[in-house]
């Protein structure tokens, strides 16, 4: 008695793409059983020896970054309890919009419906550890390029209240290593000028600047948390014995950067902190993106218009915000195509990367009757001047 779009969501779900040993084959048959059987066309292109995807933006990697310990139910069974609620890894990030397009798409073909453009599904994977082997190099490949792409919808995030967040843009995520180099020595003598010393100026600096971000998110009603930069220490290294001073320490920074920030003078920040620390600091970046794109929200603009419209009609509440943390959506938007990211998840906790994260089925069905209805607005935009 179960609908076939809910069954199809959990089959997808009980699919284990959790790194480091993602199921990317089980994943690849799975959805291109689902495009035999609505006759859609598949192709499948290696975009890097590690990792292969189906031509046809949604990634395969889920990230379980909570012990199965913490799960009322396994992770990986996509558990419905009483009241509809599908629990497992990937229920809100992102199998449920893999699912919704296919559905839709199924939907719109069972209508006959005919567009003036082609709607190409993607299915990418790496998104999670940063996209560099997957939608990075995809946008490079003259298969993407053969796509025509106009325009991109990628993900969003679910909404505890009854109105629908919008991504326009999102934040720039730099990745920093601060590496602090001092005297060494033995634990029972005050040494000089040791790396602890350097690295507690470090991170006093870099965490007092994150604390006046979180204060001016909190005293302004108007911002989200896209519109701050948020910065948090991930990781410490060093030492080697609890009586050995290290002669060496480093800490990880994970830092997300609105694109209303000037990113060079954001760097010179970072390095006056470490030069204020002392001889010996110096830092990497292990992710550094300097695009800022953000796609126009203004109702001259044809696919906004579209967009939008159709949210209106379906009286759907919009907020238009910058991404907090990062998506595909950003190597779109610096190929020059305008990328919205949405998902239609209402009355539902942010779950994503959590434990016990799920999505109640009648939220889930209701997100195929609003992908039915942007598709064929978006597909019907008539051709552009910038596309010839």
């Amino acid at each position: 008695s179960e609908n076939p779009s809910v069954m199809l969501f959990r089959e997808y779900l009980r699919i284990d793409t959790i790194h480091p040993k993602p199921d990317y084959d089980a994943a690849v048959r799975f959805l291109e059983r689902i495009g035999t059987d609505l006759g859609l066309a598949c192709q499948k292109v290696e975009v890097s020896k590690a990792r292969s995807s189906p031509w046809s933006i949604r990634p395969l990697i889920h990230l379980c970054c909570c012990p199965q310990e913490h799960w009322t139910y396994p992770p990986l069974e996509a558990v419905k309890d009483s009241q509809g609620n599908i629990y497992a890894r990937g229920a809100q990030d992102m199998k449920c919009v893999s699912i919704q397009y296919l559905e839709a798409i199924r939907r719109l073909k069972a209508e006959g419906k005919c567009f003036a453009r082609t709607i190409h599904l993607t299915f990418v994977p790496d998104e999670e550890v940063g996209g560099h082997k997957g939608m990075e190099l995809f946008v490079q490949r003259p298969e993407f390029k053969a796509l025509n792409v106009g325009f991109t919808m990628d993900e969003g995030l679910a909404s505890p209240s009854d109105t629908f967040s919008v991504f326009y843009g999102e934040k720039s995520p730099w990745w920093i290593k601060v590496k602090c180099v001092g005297s060494p020595g033995h634990g029972s003598r005050f040494i000089s000028n040791t790396a602890a010393e350097k690295m507690h100026k470090v991170i006093t600096s870099f965490l007092a600047f994150r604390e006046s971000e979180k204060q001016r998110l909190k005293s302004d009603s108007s911002l989200t948390l896209g519109d701050v930069t948020s910065l948090n220490l991930t990781m410490l290294e060093g030492g080697v014995s609890f009586n050995v001073v290290p002669s060496e320490m480093a800490a990880g920074f994970d830092i997300r950067i609105p694109p209303t920030v000037d990113l060079k003078a954001f760097e010179e920040q970072v390095a006056t902190w470490c030069r204020a620390a002392g001889d010996g600091v110096t830092y990497e970046f292990h992710q550094k993106c300097m695009d800022q794109h953000v796609t126009s929200t203004e109702e001259s603009d044809p696919w906004w218009k579209a967009f939008s419209g159709v949210c209106r009609d379906m009286k759907l509440q919009l907020k238009l915000e910058i991404f907090p943390a990062a998506t595909d959506s950003r190597y779109i938007r610096a190929a020059g195509h305008p990328a919205i990211g949405f998902s239609p998840m209402t009355r539902t906790p942010v779950l994503l990367h959590d434990h016990n994260e799920f999505l109640n089925e009648q939220v889930f069905l209701r997100g195929i009757d609003i992908y039915a209805g942007l598709l064929p607005a978006l597909a019907s935009v008539p051709p552009l001047p910038a596309e010839g």
